[in-house]
């Protein structure tokens, strides 16, 4: 028989249809996390130095304005602290604590943005071999069953038959390479992300509590409060 991927999917029954559309899934996954951690450290880098020279000026709304305009999703981490530091009328910013649990809850929301949909990868790696198999073993049990209806036997009635079932295993497998592959260099990456981020982090927080007295001691002539970016 002539070899051709039409060829694999109609010998490889329903079983090969789900494993080439967890072929599909895994290479549509791998482009939207591409696209979505694109750029991410330039863009946050370049947002912490503009926050940063809002903070020295004295100058939160312009630091918030920055966040918002910003497509870094490292932007609501840098405008949970500048919230959380805003001075209140009369009182000045919040303690120092509140600033830090403010950031790295965002922190925290960022990491798990950052690993969006990468379950789906491990899934198909772990997954799309057992489905090959099933496919495996339901052809070689259809191949046993024309030969106990036609009455022949030997290996050569049911050699075309086992050899067609074989090819659901052959691509489960290629899926499950493919999709491991993919998840193990994207979690890899997305580790590096996690950490140049909480880098980045840190040395926010310790610009904010460096020019923290000078937003307390400002805080009894401040504007009202700082509230955070509505959502969606």
């Amino acid at each position: 028989m002539e070899f051709s991927y039409s060829s694999l999917l109609k010998t490889g029954s329903a079983s090969m249809w789900i494993i080439v559309a967890c072929s599909v899934i895994a290479l549509a996954v791998a482009v939207e996390r591409a696209i979505a951690l694109f750029g991410f450290t330039a863009r946050a880098k370049s947002l912490a130095d503009a926050v940063t020279r809002a903070l020295y000026r004295g100058d939160l709304e312009d630091g918030r304005a920055q966040c918002e305009r910003s497509g870094s999703s490292a932007a609501d981490v840098f405008l949970a602290g500048l919230v959380a530091a805003a001075p209140r009328a009369g009182r000045g910013p919040p303690p120092v604590e509140k600033i830090v649990a403010a950031v790295e809850r965002e922190r925290q929301q960022v990491n798990l943005k950052l690993r969006r949909n990468l379950w789906i990868l491990g899934t198909v790696g772990a997954t799309a071999p057992f489905v090959g198999l099933f496919g495996t073993v339901v052809g070689i049990m259809h191949a046993f069953r024309q030969m106990a209806s036609t009455g022949q036997g030997g290996f050569a009635v049911v050699a075309a038959g086992i050899s067609e079932a074989l090819v659901t295993t052959a691509g489960g497998i290629a899926v499950a390479i493919e999709a491991v592959v993919i998840f193990n260099f994207l979690n890899v990456h997305v580790q590096k992300l996690a950490l140049q981020l909480r880098l980045l982090t840190e040395e926010y927080l310790e610009i904010l509590k460096e020019v923290l007295p000078t937003l307390r001691t400002a805080g009894a002539d401040a504007s009202p409060p700082l509230r955070p970016a509505k959502e969606g």
